[in-house]
């Protein structure tokens, strides 16, 4: 849908703002709103009259309205109790965090009041908040807040700087026309979005239970089952196997102990180290700035990854790990992660595959728990049961799965796209219409026609 200018345009008087409607003012936010920083939080009473009320933090405050699931209590006084009471259509903004947030109040709780973390901007003269609220997503997306709050520091957007942003005003009357427009077009547009990260959630499904169902069943639908003797497993092919992991592999091993290497012995851009952070949705992510020397990497030599290794991660996240490929042989198994490289008895990609299954990421979350500070160990691995076809039917497995996650994969990012393409759609439908490069009220009157 593409829609008109307005008949006549002026300079705004604001550099990055340029041009505006000829009869729309620019001027300090204060000028429409008063601007009020909520209460530095008080633990204790400081006189008889104080009350105890909820508060809300600046981690109340979403793009999409007030979460009030989590509301805290703080005392004020009866004074502060008239001051800082939060009215229907105030604008809360945050203070700090993720400076310029906001979130409209629609007297979610009976009785509300706000901390120091949180900004209120409160309409007078016939202002729209909704308005401003659109206004104020339009400059943090262009990343205007994020330059008044030099975000180079520990970012705060004041009371002061809040009430010297600089606004487009149109008539009351038509801030609410522009508002209403984009509370109808938004709603569209997140429709949508909605619907296609419904997809992405169905699509992720649906891989997770290929591939289960390839590890664990295999590919011949009619192939005769047989109880696997492990409840959590439950039938698998008549003549597959079931051996515990360790009978598999040709090393289970830690990597370095902190006595072996130090953190202070990293440098940039050499040899990477893999620590569980670098383990990421099953591949290998190198941090540059976490490497070592070569003479570091000679010396814990026998910690070097292989091909086909596979490598876990000790502490965090349970379960979560990866297979080794060419690109990352000879990177060093950190000290926080776990190595297992298997005999011939098995393909490393079908093992992998089945390793990060939601089967067995939740038996080693529930196994791990209660030894040595959660930790992943060499005993624990060992002990999962791995499902095995003969090798031939193990790099079938392994490339039909690679086939059929490639499709989904694709899906999915295409999904994903679509999102962004959505997002940048709904930016880009509130910055036009807020500074007036765009005049949607007849659209507006059209539709609501």
């Amino acid at each position: 849908m593409s829609f008109p200018r307005y008949p006549e345009y002026k300079d705004s008087g604001v550099a990055w703002l340029g041009e505006v409607p000829g009869h729309w003012d620019v001027a300090p936010l204060k000028r429409g709103y008063e601007v009020a920083l909520g209460k530095m939080l008080q633990n204790d009473a400081s006189s008889p009259e104080d009350e105890l009320v909820p508060y809300l933090r600046a981690a109340n405050i979403k793009w999409d309205g007030v979460d009030v699931s989590d509301v805290k209590q703080m005392w004020v006084s009866p004074r502060e109790i008239n001051q800082l009471a939060l009215l229907a259509g105030d604008l809360l903004i945050s203070e700090g965090g993720d400076v310029g947030r906001s979130a409209i109040w629609q007297n979610e709780l009976e009785a509300c009041y706000f901390q120091n973390s949180v900004n209120r901007a409160r309409p007078k003269n016939g202002n729209s908040t909704r308005f401003l609220y659109y206004w104020i997503s339009a400059i943090k997306d262009v990343g205007f807040i994020d330059i008044i709050c030099n975000k180079s520091t520990i970012a705060h957007f004041t009371a002061e700087k809040v009430a010297a942003v600089p606004v487009p005003f149109p008539t009351p009357d038509e801030q609410q026309t522009i508002a209403a427009f984009l509370n109808r077009e938004t709603e569209k547009i997140d429709a949508l979005v909605a619907e296609q990260e419904k997809l992405i959630a169905l699509l992720k499904e649906k891989r997770q239970a290929v591939i289960s169902h390839a590890v664990t069943k295999g590919l011949n639908p009619a192939a005769p089952m047989k109880d696997s003797g492990i409840e959590w497993l439950g039938e698998v092919p008549e003549h597959w196997g079931v051996v515990p992991l360790g009978h598999l592999a040709a090393l289970i091993q830690t990597g370095p102990f902190g006595s072996q290497l130090h953190s202070e012995e990293y440098v940039d851009g050499e040899t990477p180290v893999i620590n569980p952070s670098n383990i990421q949705d099953g591949k290998l992510v190198a941090d540059w700035s976490c490497t070592v020397t070569q003479e570091i990497v000679d010396r814990l030599s026998q910690h070097k990854l292989m091909a086909g290794d596979i490598v876990f991660g000790r502490r965090g996240e349970m379960g979560r790990c990866a297979m080794v490929t060419e690109n990352e042989v000879s990177w060093l198994c950190g000290t926080g992660s776990l190595n297992v490289r298997l005999s011939n008895r098995a393909n490393p990609e079908f093992v992998s595959i089945y390793l990060r299954t939601e089967y067995v990421r939740e038996l080693l979350k529930l196994e791990s728990v209660g030894s040595t500070m959660d930790n992943l160990n060499t005993q624990i691995l060992s002990s999962v049961s791995v499902p095995l076809p003969p090798f031939n039917e193990q790099q079938t497995i392994a490339a039909f799965l690679d086939r059929e996650t490639a499709k989904l994969d694709a899906l999915t990012a295409e999904a994903q796209r679509g999102i962004e393409l959505l997002k940048e759609r709904r930016s880009a439908l509130i910055s036009a219409a807020v500074t007036g490069k765009i005049d949607v009220r007849k659209a507006y009157q059209a539709e609501a026609a």
